[in-house]
């Protein structure tokens, strides 16, 4: 019997749930795809137009300024200044894509500071 690495049942399954997620979830240029990718240190963020393949805004805690106390802050400052990249570029609405992770802890903060930046979804 194969022995399995630690984890890989938890990353399968999130990878699972992350392609239903893709099936359902699609962006466009007037309304793209807010993905989110959680690492053990950082949090990133990108608004996606699916339709063109392009990446329209992106934020991330390994930027420079970035100095939060703690994680939770951390996503919240990165759902601003991704908000704020895309006001800038003219982006009001978009779709959450959470990319498989639970909806709790810095993909949440991460969401409302997007919602508190303007970004509607």
């Amino acid at each position: 019997m194969a022995s399995r690495k630690p984890g890989s049942a938890r990353i399968a399954r999130r990878l699972r749930t992350k392609r239903s997620i893709r099936k359902k979830v699609s962006g466009t240029a007037d309304r793209p795809r807010l993905t989110v990718f959680r690492s053990n240190r950082n949090i990133y963020a990108q608004l996606i137009d699916d339709l063109r393949g392009h990446t329209l805004a992106s934020a991330s805690t390994l930027e420079e300024g970035h100095d939060a106390p703690n994680p939770l802050a951390a996503g919240t400052l990165v759902g601003e200044k991704l908000a704020e990249r895309a006001r800038a570029k003219g982006i009001t609405n978009a779709i959450f894509d959470r990319n498989g992770y639970r909806y709790h802890g810095r993909v949440k903060s991460l969401a409302e500071g997007a919602r508190k930046g303007g970004l509607v979804f």
